[in-house]
């Protein structure tokens, strides 16, 4: 589920819809959380349906680190790519902001460590990286994992609308992590290398 101070907005004819904040949101705010509602299916379900839902389960879903395509029942799969992603995923299932999300901003993935199948060049955003490749997680680990956890001790501060989608024993892990007594799973554990 995307956090509920979001809207979806066109944004322009080169990138189409996306997701943008309605309200102010700060850095360590869960902005996405998988639910009960979100749907998973295999790749050997994906090859059986028709080429219209291929088509479309190809565009919207990411692959989790089982190989399977998740599709989002809201408008959280709508959030566009950006090398200077303001979001990131994390080994948990729900991904929180790295920096304060202004009202009217945009919410954004790098795309990298979503499993992507095929690479892609994205919107030259001034960044060394152009494309984005299915092995991105195995390459930019590091870095993404330094930024998760420079904001999770943020994830204890600041309102966290999708609490309720947390089971108590992953909020009780989440902070433990945030205090730092336990270590964070790195964001390459959500790799499949298919």
């Amino acid at each position: 589920m995307i956090h509920p101070k979001t809207e979806l907005k066109f944004i322009s004819n080169q990138i189409g819809y996306g997701v943008v904040a309605t309200e102010f949101i700060p850095a360590g705010t869960i902005t996405w959380a998988l639910d009960d509602l979100d749907r998973e299916f295999t790749p050997a379900k994906l090859k059986k349906m028709n080429p219209l839902y291929q088509n479309i389960l190809e565009t919207y879903c990411y692959r989790n680190n089982k190989g399977n395509f998740v599709l989002c029942w809201d408008y959280g799969r709508y959030v566009n790519h950006s090398f200077k992603s303001n979001c990131i995923s994390t080994a948990y299932d729900f991904e929180i902001a790295i920096r304060d999300i202004q009202p009217g901003e945009e919410l954004t993935d790098d795309y990298g460590y979503l499993n992507v199948s095929e690479p892609f060049k994205g919107i030259d955003e001034g960044t060394r990286r152009k494309t984005v490749y299915p092995d991105d997680l195995l390459n930019h680990h590091h870095i993404w994992d330094k930024q998760l956890l420079k904001n999770f001790p943020n994830i204890l501060k600041v309102e966290q609308p999708l609490k309720s989608l947390i089971t108590p024993k992953l909020w009780n892990e989440i902070t433990a992590i945030a205090e730092g007594k336990k270590e964070m799973k790195s964001i390459k554990e959500n790799y499949f290398p298919g």
